[in-house]
């Protein structure tokens, strides 16, 4: 049995670029300006004056840091306690040259960091997370390592059978989510 994959939208993408800055929340924006200058390596730059609140506007590799104070943020969060660092947490990731240099310079500068590896089909990762001032957590890791594959492109293998030749460019859970896209087809009704 053949199965042809229609585009079930009729929507066209959104005309977008890039991503261009990502806005933060903070209790004090010079402890944040310092962390993202010194830790990370952005620049401060100028932003808008007509804005009526204190903030502060980074920007490097491409993308921009937006700060904003907030000082009453604690009665939002309980940031003041050391909190676990959760590779499985929301954070913001940036892509370095030298996993081991980075972790030798956290240590340097006293900052809690834990680290993780991911292994596909030979390839590793190297990743490491730490908090900022404000508790948001960063992840530095050699990513590229890791081709990205869109799920698209992978083979749709149902479970229970076999090909001759299974594909080696997606993973299980790329193929269970096409198992799953492929069910959810077939189950619409029109």
């Amino acid at each position: 049995m053949k199965m042809e994959i229609e585009e079930v939208s009729s929507y066209e993408a959104l005309p977008l670029l890039s991503l261009n800055h990502v806005s933060l929340l903070c209790r004090s924006v010079w402890d944040s300006v310092r962390f993202y200058e010194d830790v990370l390596g952005f620049v401060l730059i100028k932003r808008p004056s007509s804005f009526n609140f204190n903030g502060a506007w980074l920007y490097n590799y491409g993308i921009g840091i937006h700060l904003i104070e907030n000082p009453s943020i604690d009665e939002y969060d309980t940031i003041n306690e050391l909190r676990p660092i959760n590779p499985k947490d929301n954070h913001i990731s940036f892509q370095c040259t030298d996993v081991g240099l980075v972790m030798k310079r956290l240590q340097d500068m006293g900052m809690r960091y834990v680290t993780a590896v991911v292994e596909e089909e030979g390839a590793k990762v190297e990743q490491v997370f730490f908090h900022d001032p404000d508790g948001y957590m960063i992840e530095l890791c050699n990513c590229e390592n890791i081709p990205v594959i869109p799920i698209s492109s992978c083979a749709f293998k149902p479970r229970g059978q076999s090909f001759k030749k299974a594909p080696t460019s997606c993973g299980f859970m790329e193929n269970v989510m096409m198992e799953s896209l492929s069910m959810d087809m077939m189950n619409f009704s029109f």
